[in-house]
């Protein structure tokens, strides 16, 4: 009895604070939510703004500086940009240097459909590795260590989601590309910024609701 002690009373610490440490799924929620709109919405609100009043080269222009606007003032405020935002910045970037390099906005426009492509087969060779791509971007959502990376029920739930975002990334891809053949510039660009927007958000409420079911199986969410 007494050899059981110690180690009984080493366990009640990490239990409570792994209880301690739940998030509920409205935080995990808002949390997804406003790292979307950052990085994903007000760049379009922005950018199809700033096209119908003052063209392709302003709004590119004014689209990369929110990003990176937003990035030094999370920086400034003492918060970590998420991954997304990053990521956001840094594919802006690249499209528009080739964008500039070549004259061309049309090729702007074309960009995202090798990007898209490009991150599709990420996603998918990341299959391969111990830590598929999802696994790596989760932090920025929840908090997450290595041991619960490595619970069987979080690894399926990693690997599923891996697949999920390719298919939206090569899905992406398809559309972009058939509406820069037979669309004119603004319609494009409108309908475009729509169609890809609500098949992400659709993608993260799917991703959500995997994740929340998982999560409450596992007790990685806080009671209601």
């Amino acid at each position: 009895m007494t050899q059981l002690a110690p180690s009984v009373a080493r366990a009640r610490p990490i239990a409570t604070s792994t209880v301690g440490s739940r998030p509920r799924l409205g935080a995990v929620i808002r949390r997804v939510g406003l790292a979307l709109l950052i990085a994903c919405v007000i760049p379009f609100a922005i950018f199809y703004t700033t096209v119908l009043v003052a063209g392709v080269w302003v709004a590119i222009f004014a689209a990369l500086g929110w990003a990176y606007g937003a990035i030094a003032w999370r920086w400034l405020t003492g918060r970590r940009p998420s991954g997304l935002l990053i990521l956001t910045a840094t594919v802006m970037t690249g499209r528009t240097v080739i964008a500039m390099v070549a004259d061309s906005t049309f090729l702007y426009f074309l960009q995202p459909v090798v990007t898209d492509g490009m991150v599709a087969t990420t996603f998918l060779l990341s299959l391969a590795t111990t830590r598929p791509l999802v696994a790596r971007l989760a932090g920025d959502f929840y908090p997450m260590d290595h041991e619960l990376s490595l619970r069987p029920a979080i690894q399926r739930l990693f690997r599923r989601l891996t697949v999920l975002w390719a298919v939206l990334s090569f899905a992406k891809a398809t559309i972009t590309l058939w509406l820069l053949e037979t669309q004119t510039l603004h319609t494009f660009v409108l309908v475009k910024g729509i169609t890809v927007l609500t098949l992400t958000t659709l993608t993260i409420a799917t991703t959500i609701s995997a994740a929340a079911a998982v999560g409450r199986k596992e007790g990685l969410l806080a009671p209601a």
